[in-house]
C-alpha cells in the first residue's frame, strides 16, 4: 500500500471507527436501561373462618362461626395503566380516556408531557 493511500486512510478511518464504537456502545447501554419492566403484583382478599364455642345453660353448646376477612396489599396502586406506543401525546392519551391532561399529571408525579417515551406505562385511572 502506498504512503498516500495509508495517510487517507488513517485520516478519515481512525474518526470513523471511534464513532461507530460509540454509537454501537450508546445503543447498548441505552436498550439495557429501557429494558428493565416494573414488576406487576395481584391484590386479593382470602375469606378465613375462625371457630368460637359459647356455652349457653349447661345442657346446650352452641357452635358460632365468625367470618374473618384478610388482605394483602402491596406497595403498587391499583389502577388502570396506558403503555405509551409511537405518535402518542398527553392530550391524545387524555381523550382517549375521556380525561384532562392536568388529571394525569396528577396520577403520574414527576412525568414530563414533553418527554413521553415509547413503552413508558402511564396511570390512567
Amino acid at each position: 500500500m502506498d504512503p498516500r493511500t495509508r495517510r487517507e486512510l488513517t485520516r478519515y478511518g481512525a474518526p470513523a471507527a471511534f464513532l461507530a464504537a460509540v454509537t454501537i456502545a450508546v445503543v447498548l447501554i441505552k436498550s439495557g436501561l429501557s429494558s428493565g419492566e416494573p414488576t406487576k403484583t395481584t391484590t386479593f382478599a382470602k375469606p378465613v373462618v375462625a371457630a368460637r364455642t359459647t356455652t349457653a345453660p349447661p345442657t346446650t353448646t352452641r357452635l358460632v362461626l365468625t367470618a374473618v376477612s384478610t388482605t394483602t396489599t402491596t406497595s403498587a396502586p391499583a389502577g388502570q395503566y396506558y403503555v405509551i406506543q409511537s405518535g402518542d401525546t398527553l392530550g391524545s392519551i387524555a381523550q382517549k380516556y375521556r380525561t384532562t391532561t392536568n388529571a394525569l399529571i396528577q396520577l403520574n408525579p414527576g412525568i414530563d408531557p414533553a418527554a413521553l417515551r415509547i413503552g413508558q406505562q402511564l396511570r390512567v385511572a
